[in-house]
């Protein structure tokens, strides 16, 4: 994510400033990728602190439109999770949009996004037909990391749930292109094989002994669908940490410059060489603080294959030329 200029003063401003550091109002432009200071803002702005600009007055941002279903507010810390959960989905959307999805010039359907906060029943997050449904309970720091170590997961964030449910929604968009679909089906497998039927297998059995030779993560072995979703999802973390150490001038050896832009480079490997390369290094500085590293993953040769796969259809953008 870029560090972006203050309109109306000095210093810089971060993705989810509402203020500038004076205490002045500014909103974010998604068309523009800058701060401006001036309405109409997002109607969910004080609701929920949304921080992008609306159409006009009173009307939502293009983000908070695609959420069709808000959750209960009667359901405890239900809006503050919300609030979260909309941060997370603007920022993978505006990471997505560096590759013009789902912007004005995409001609294609967008995501409508059902953001549930959980009662009694916990909500089944996932991806049909273009809806994505997120539980938002999941904002919860407490719920998170209990649900992370139940499930033996490296990494549960919000943001990542946000790209791996709109990863599924990216290939239901490029299976429409039979091209991408016979490649597709070469690298990840059959995706018509009986998914309940596969999920259960997996959650049976757990993955196969070899599944890191092959695989980002065990769940990704478990079907075809969940290998790309799993696949986009690192793709779009490794970019977005490689667009992150440049904007915020961290230094590198791999780094061909200081104005270097990972959103527009064409080659795939040294993309990918690039990010794993500062991921070992900022995991690194993470355990000097006795933290977990930042990007708790190992890339073999067959998963850099596939991430290689996922660049070259996600740069092309929503026009897939």
């Amino acid at each position: 994510m870029l560090v972006f200029s203050n309109p109306i003063g000095s210093g810089g401003l971060w993705f989810d400033n509402l203020t500038t550091s004076e205490g002045m109002p500014v909103a974010y432009d998604p068309q523009a990728r800058a701060f401006v200071p001036m309405p109409p803002f997002c109607a969910n702005r004080e609701r929920i602190g949304c921080n992008w600009i609306a159409p006009e007055e009173g009307a939502f941002c293009r983000s908070c439109a695609m959420t069709a279903l808000a959750p209960d507010p009667s359901i405890e810390n239900a809006i503050p999770n919300w609030a979260e959960t909309e941060a997370a989905k603007r920022w993978v959307l505006d990471n997505l949009g560096r590759w013009h999805w789902f912007r004005p010039e995409d001609p294609g359907t967008r995501p409508v996004f059902h953001m549930l906060a959980e009662g009694v029943m916990p909500v089944q997050m996932g991806h049909g037909n273009g809806v994505v449904t997120i539980s938002v309970a999941e904002a919860d720091p407490l719920i998170s990391t209990t649900r992370r170590k139940a499930l033996d997961e490296p990494y549960r964030t919000m943001i990542g749930h946000m790209r791996h449910e709109i990863s599924h929604m990216l290939w239901w968009r490029l299976s429409l292109r039979e091209d991408f679909l016979n490649e597709f089906r070469e690298r990840f497998g059959d995706e018509r094989a009986d998914y309940s039927a596969s999920l259960q297998r997996h959650y049976e059995n757990g993955p196969p002994v070899e599944w890191r030779q092959r695989y980002l993560t065990s769940y990704a072995s478990a079907h075809p669908h969940e290998d790309w979703a799993e696949t986009a999802a690192h793709l779009l973390h490794l970019t977005d940490i490689a667009d992150s150490a440049v904007a915020s001038e961290l230094g590198s050896p791999e780094l061909p410059d200081y104005k270097w832009d990972p959103y527009s480079e064409m080659d795939s490997n040294r993309l990918i060489h690039i990010a794993s390369q500062l991921t070992v290094r900022i995991n690194h500085v993470n355990r000097s603080m006795g933290l977990s590293d930042l990007y708790p993953f190992t890339l073999s040769p067959v998963a850099r294959e596939k991430l290689v796969f996922v660049h070259d259809w996600l740069k092309r953008g929503a026009q897939g030329w």
